[in-house]
Formats: structure tokens, sequence, C-alpha cells
């Protein structure tokens, strides 16, 4: 039978007659066993980075899809890939249940829909190139579960990150990720543990990823979006350390070249 980890009993109780300093400690003391439960996962994930990898190095893309806290944490990964990156906005694409106004507000019974993820995958024009990975703590929600089954149906590849173990959604996954962090403080707020363990988990994939697409050099961001003042002086410090040249040359450099993969590639 399938037992909801997520949603068990908090393992703290009268948690209104806590003092601030006790709150504090017992959020982080449960906090620390997430990085733990991740790191049992690296199997599942590695499976997972080198599917997304073989599929994105030939033109497909990857899709997030999810409801609530997973689903904004999807498209919170996705949209730091471009400006960190430096890669087009459609290579990873992170969609929510009940399209962009639900990533501030819910929008009631939107994660209950049955063919909503399809249909959102198909106004991108989802095909077998792609690979969708499902997001979502309790490994139930109908959003996700049915968008991963019409995937299946259609040959798409794909995968899921879940905080419960055995889940119908891990179930319909080809590529399961369940990462069990245990109940959470509050009980049932998977915003907590759980989503932070689906955080940690989404920075590991695209990481990883896009260091395999060649978009990092050593540790380098070098092919970032230079879209403030910051950021450019990065760049330009990036320039001076890997090309040699002094900073008045990387800064004309990276004017004229727009990154910092041109700049260093054109120095002399």
């Amino acid at each position: 039978m399938f037992h909801r980890t997520t949603e068990q009993e908090s393992l703290y109780d009268g948690l209104e007659k806590k003092s601030t300093r006790e709150l504090l400690t017992d959020i982080n003391r449960e906090d620390q066993k997430v990085a733990l439960a991740v790191q049992d996962c690296i199997p599942q994930i590695e499976e997972v980075v080198n599917a997304v990898y073989v599929r994105m190095k030939e033109g497909g893309r990857l899709f997030y899809i999810g409801a609530g806290t997973s689903g904004r944490l999807g498209i919170l990964d996705a949209s730091e890939c471009p400006p960190t990156y430096g890669v087009p906005f459609d290579w990873v694409i992170g969609l929510i249940a009940g399209g962009d106004s639900a990533i501030r507000k819910a929008v009631e019974k939107a994660e209950d829909s049955h063919e909503a993820a399809w249909q959102d995958l198909m106004d991108y024009g989802i095909n077998t190139a792609d690979m969708v990975i499902g997001i979502a703590a309790s490994g139930t929600t109908p959003y996700v579960l049915h968008g991963l089954r019409k995937c299946n149906e259609q040959g798409i590849m794909t995968a899921c990150i879940c905080c419960n173990s055995g889940s119908p959604v891990a179930k319909e996954a080809q590529l399961p990720i369940e990462c069990v962090v245990g109940p959470e403080y509050v009980t049932g707020s998977t915003r907590m543990k759980a989503g932070t363990a689906q955080k940690l988990i989404l920075n590991m994939i695209s990481t990883s990823v896009m260091i395999k697409l060649g978009r990092v050099k050593g540790n380098r961001m070098v092919n970032m979006q230079l879209t403030n003042e910051k950021l450019v002086n990065r760049g330009v410090e990036m320039v001076m350390l890997l090309s040699g040249v002094d900073r008045e040359e990387a800064s004309r450099l990276l004017s004229v070249h727009g990154s910092v993969k041109e700049a260093v590639a054109n120095a002399k």
C-alpha cells in the first residue's frame, strides 16, 4: 500500500508555544536531513542527467511540469538557465498547473486536471526529441501524473522528482527520482523539506547538463548574459583571468564580442 510520508505527523508538537530560537533550531535540524536524502538519490539523478544530456545535445528540450510549489520550482530553475548559461529561453521550459497566473496565486483545482499538462506541452510542440520531468512532492498530482502518462504514450522520455516512495507518479515515470525526506516540521507543509530537496535536485540536474553541454569553462560561467553592471564586472575579471590581458583590454574585448567565451577566444 502507498504511504505518503510527506503527510505524516510532524516529529514536533506545540509549535505555537516555542520560542523563536527553538523554532529556528528545530527547522534547521530537519533541514539538515535533506542533503543526506538527496545524496541517497544520486544514482537516480545521474540517470536523469545523462538522459537529458543525450537529448539536449541533439537539439531536444527539457520540460518541467508541476503544480503549486513544485511547479514554481521548475519555473525558477528553467528561468535561470538563460542568464546563467547563455542558452535560448526555449531550451529549458517550466510549466505550472493553472498557467503563469498560478506562479503568484493558487488557481483552484488546476492541479486536478487530467488533460491540462498535455495541452500545455502541446502548446510548445512537444515531440520525441524532448524530455519531460514531472515534479510532485506527493507523487499523486493528477496534472503531473496524466501529463507523464500521455508523454509515455507518445514515446517521449519521462522522469520525475517525488518525495514519497512508490508513488503513482514515480511508477509512471521512466526514470523516477524518489527523495524521501520524512515528515515536515509543520505537518504536510511540503514547501519546506520536500521543496528544498526538489530545489537541490533541480540545481544538480540543470547545472550538470549545462556543464556537459560545454556552457562552463573550468568553473566559470563563460556564457552568462551580461545584463547588469555586476555581471559585466564579473565578466571582465573572467576575461582577465582566462586570457591574461589587462582590465582595459578585457573590458574592450567584452564590449566588442558580448560574451566572456568569445572575448577570451579573440584575445591576443
